[in-house]
């Protein structure tokens, strides 16, 4: 994010802790989930000059568990805790906790259509931001057709409170997958900066990425997997990550019928 009076230079947002598009999943109410998120900056430029006490993004592996909970049919709670960070020290660093709200819904009760909005608050590290509250509203448009698999997220992130304000900017993350199984989709997720609101249309001074993904189903788990390519503004060039849907509800199920 821009640095205010333009005195240093900007600061590279690099690979977050979720590298994701949102399509239409949502926890039944009263359902638990669990997703970890994972991620790994193989090449890149460093970002520990960024500013002060900054924590470099290369070599750098994060880790952050999801915990969801569905309120309604059309209403889910999360909360990513911890933010942890290995560095490519070694060292092993907790960056904060972000809270979620997210709604999802089928116009004219057709699944393969949804629409929806996610809100997102969180504190972090002064390692991994330099201006600690942030927040995010997320747009959520997408549709399934045959074996097609479309999805549009419109990502506003805003600063909350910091010592560097900076404009709201606008990423439209896409997916677009196709099932070659009942359990396998391949595809391509990409992550493309706009830029700041009063200013759009910027693209090679933002922040840009692509991933080839793989979306499968092993028995009540689900695994997103990807290799990406950073450019533009992105100081990460390579960048593996995965998302590991834990079946926490069964794993509790299977734990309660033990104990009887």
């Amino acid at each position: 994010m821009a640095l205010s009076a333009g005195l240093v230079p900007a600061v590279a947002h690099a690979a977050p802790e979720e590298i994701q598009v949102y399509i239409d999943d949502l926890d039944e109410p009263g359902e638990v989930g669990l997703d970890t998120h994972i991620n790994y900056v193989a090449t890149g430029e460093s970002t520990r000059g960024d500013y002060p006490g900054a924590e470099d993004s290369l070599k750098r592996l994060r880790i952050t568990p999801e915990f969801s909970y569905g309120l309604t049919r059309h209403l889910e709670a999360g909360l990513y805790l911890p933010l942890s960070t290995i560095d490519r020290d070694g060292h092993f660093n907790f960056g904060g906790v972000k809270a979620r709200l997210k709604y999802i819904a089928h116009p004219h009760g057709n699944a393969d259509l949804w629409y929806g909005v996610n809100f997102e608050i969180g504190h972090v590290d002064r390692r991994l931001d330099i201006n600690p509250w942030n927040a995010e509203v997320k747009g959520m448009l997408g549709a399934r057709t045959g074996k097609w698999l479309l999805a549009l997220n419109t990502n506003f992130d805003f600063v909350v409170s910091g010592p560097q304000p900076a404009p709201a900017t606008l990423e439209l993350a896409s997916k677009v997958s196709y099932s070659i199984s009942k359990r396998v989709a391949l595809g391509f997720e990409g992550y493309n900066g706009v830029g700041e609101l009063k200013n759009l249309g910027h693209f090679g001074s933002s922040e840009q990425a692509v991933y080839a993904t793989a979306d499968i189903g092993l028995g009540k788990w689900d695994l997103n997997l990807g290799v990406g390519r950073g450019f533009g503004a992105n100081p990460d060039r390579l960048v593996i990550k995965a998302i590991i849907g834990v079946p926490i509800n069964g794993l509790f199920a299977r734990h309660r019928v033990a104990a009887h």
